[in-house]
């Protein structure tokens, strides 16, 4: 099991704050295309500057994944 957190814009697009992915995948990568799969509003993990986080530290999306890891995505933050 996975337990996947999404943060600021990505949580108000897609209406919840996380959920738990029982599936098993070899990266982070192979989940956001599961997530992907999902269509509609999920389309908003397609963005190029999306980040992640793998255990609450940042990550490409070719991290490899193990069973009870924890993943965020988020989007970019700028400040002015």
């Amino acid at each position: 099991m996975i337990r996947v957190q999404y943060f600021a814009r990505y949580r108000e697009v897609l209406g919840l704050d996380g959920e738990q992915v029982s599936d098993e995948f070899a990266s982070l990568d192979e989940l956001r295309q599961h997530l992907l799969g999902r269509g509609g509003v999920w389309e908003v993990l397609a963005e190029q500057n999306l980040m992640c986080a793998r255990n609450q530290e940042l990550c490409s999306l070719a991290e490899p994944l193990q069973p009870g890891d924890e993943v965020a995505f988020f989007p970019t933050v700028t400040g002015g």
